[in-house]
């Protein structure tokens, strides 16, 4: 019986209550509201309760309006994800069951891989720059045996030589994947050590055959002075034959170092013998926009060195000492500002010396309070240099946006620079006539820089802006006006057009040189796999197709590109992602 009472114990419990309830007209009206009798009851079980009075199966119920029982152990919700794994299956006997729905793959034994956990050891040692005789150490041997007791200790000659193997192995996928990219556009720069031991390091970028920016780093080498153009060439053109790329440069990209220009144009020489170079190495020499914007701020912030100064050395004066930053720290709480650290910049870079003032901006009201403890601290800025700071902080909020977009390494970044670049010249324009004295002088010394890098048209930067669909010649002709005087920007407008066609021109000759040489190879295959008379046994239609594919590059009256620039930009939110790749 459901609810967990036998017939006798719920008949004897209904006596009970009529006994209690004898005479009052309350048992009564209990008795109507009370359903019928089932005539599904066996007879003998109605006659049993019937002699009670009141039926037992109105009382004891085998169904309840509800889903739940609420006399029984409610049962356990399906949330976890594991369900969604079993299906519902119902027995002969009315039971449900449930059953795994997923194919499960037999388990197999563990193997030890000796030779896979040399490999994976290597690359830990590489990635972590850990020493050889990691491997060694008593305690990490006595871990991996807890690991697995077949362990096989590692000695730190293996360790290195398998660091070497890893290398050439991953040398060597990465010349199978170069093999089939046409293009590779690479950057390098030069670095020093505290020991004045100088690196040259080589990056490729490429795009691979699914459409998505790739980038290595193919050399990192020591070049040992002195560092003439010369010298930084055979380093660099030493670097593209190993990895046998030649052929394939596109742009190359370095900073503006005097002797970086005497070793690109050396290098274009080399390479323009071999006749690869695309748009005769119009493109091949390209100078970091990064680095161009940080020559312009410095040279801007050279009409406040002395104010830069000023802060520089309180925040050094306080920073190297933890009691005085105690003490500084403690001021802050109690003005309730943001819980930050000072930051004291490399003064070679200038977004660091833009994050040091905008940080001291915020302790302004700390400094006057902090000097008032400290007897000895000698640098406070005064109301004016805080100004400064002030106007400054906001025009280095435009360059320092600037910078990061156009220094992502995950995406490409030439088609987005020219609409920061008429930003910037804009606003310097405007600075520079309404600014303060300073910022005036500061906006006209930037502008010189500026125009000594980019005032002549950047044909590559345009291009690149003009195969984005966002922009197309739209964006061009529409920068072009507010960034050069009018008296050259026909000119410009008409070189970047000229160059663009000349460059797709280049790409459909390409291409058919391509088809031309997959007809030979196919061609031979036939003759080398067919009979004397098989040429005899070739459709007229197959050879009109042939002949289409040697000639497709006659154009029909607009060629794709001419179709592309006629079409709408194509119009997205700020917010949304956008992939020119995709």
């Amino acid at each position: 019986m459901a609810g967990g009472y036998t017939r006798e114990q719920a008949a004897a419990a209904l006596a009970d209550a009529r006994a209690d309830w004898a005479g009052d007209d309350g048992w009564e009206e209990l008795i109507k509201m009370l359903p019928a009798p089932s005539s599904s009851m066996p007879d003998e079980t109605r006659n049993e309760t019937q002699g009670q009075g009141i039926p037992i199966e109105n009382v004891v119920h085998d169904q309840y309006d509800g889903d739940e029982n609420p006399f029984e152990k409610k049962k356990r919700k399906k949330t976890s994800k594991v369900w969604d794994d079993f299906k519902e299956v119902s027995l002969p006997n009315g039971s449900i069951k449930f059953e795994w729905s997923k194919s499960v793959n037999a388990v197999v034994n563990f193997k030890y891989n000796h030779a896979k956990v040399r490999e994976l050891f290597s690359h830990l040692i590489m990635v972590h720059e850990l020493p050889f005789n990691l491997a060694e150490y008593e305690l990490f041997n006595i871990f991996m045996r807890s690991v697995s007791p077949n362990y096989e200790k590692i000695s730190r000659t293996t360790a290195r030589n398998d660091c070497f193997a890893s290398y050439e192995l991953e040398k060597k996928k990465i010349k199978e994947l170069l093999k089939s990219v046409n293009r590779v556009s690479v950057t390098t720069d030069l670095w020093k050590l505290g020991q004045k031991i100088q690196y040259m390091v080589v990056t490729c970028h490429f795009v691979d055959s699914n459409w998505k920016l790739q980038k290595r780093i193919i050399n990192f080498c020591n070049v040992p002075p002195p560092h003439t153009g010369i010298v930084i060439c055979d380093a660099l053109q030493s670097c593209l034959s190993k990895w046998e790329i030649e052929k394939k440069i596109w742009t190359v990209t370095v900073d503006n170092a005097s002797y970086n220009d005497c070793a690109v144009s050396l290098l274009r020489d080399n390479l323009a013998c071999q006749k690869n170079l695309s748009g005769d190495g119009k493109f091949f020499h390209v100078r970091c926009c990064a680095h161009i914007l940080n020559l312009m701020v410095q040279d801007g912030l050279s009409e406040i060195q002395d104010v830069i100064y000023v802060v520089r050395e309180s925040v050094k004066y306080i920073s190297i000492s933890i009691p005085r930053l105690q003490i500084f720290d403690d001021i802050a709480r109690q003005l309730k500002l943001p819980n930050k650290k000072l930051i004291l910049d490399c003064n070679t870079r200038w977004n660091s010396t833009y994050a040091m003032l905008v940080t001291a901006l915020e302790f302004k009201d700390v400094f006057p309070r902090y000097q008032q403890r400290d007897p000895h601290y000698s640098y406070l800025p005064c109301e004016e240099d805080w100004r400064k700071v002030k106007v400054v902080c906001s025009l280095l909020g435009l360059f320092n946006e600037i910078t990061k977009i156009i220094s992502g390494s995950e995406y490409p970044t030439p088609n987005l620079f020219l609409p920061e670049l008429w930003n910037i010249k804009t606003t310097l324009d405007a600075t520079s006539v309404n600014g303060d004295v300073f910022m005036s002088a500061m906006a006209v010394k930037m502008k010189k820089k500026f125009d000594k890098y980019w005032g002549d048209c950047n044909v590559l930067i345009s291009i690149a802006t003009i195969l984005d669909p966002r922009n197309k010649m739209k964006l061009i002709d529409w920068c072009f006006p507010q960034i050069y005087n009018s008296e050259v920007v026909a000119s410009h407008l008409k070189e970047v057009r000229d160059t663009l066609y000349k460059l797709y021109d280049e790409y459909i000759e390409f291409h058919r040189l391509s088809n031309i040489e997959q007809q030979v190879e196919i061609g031979t295959h036939m003759v080398d796999s067919g009979s004397c008379s098989s040429g005899f046994n070739v459709s007229g239609r197959a050879k009109f197709y042939s002949f289409i594919r040697n000639v497709d590059t006659i154009q029909s009256v607009k060629s794709e590109l001419d179709i592309y620039l006629e079409e709408g930009v194509y119009i997205c939110s700020e917010v949304e992602a956008f992939d020119v790749l995709d």
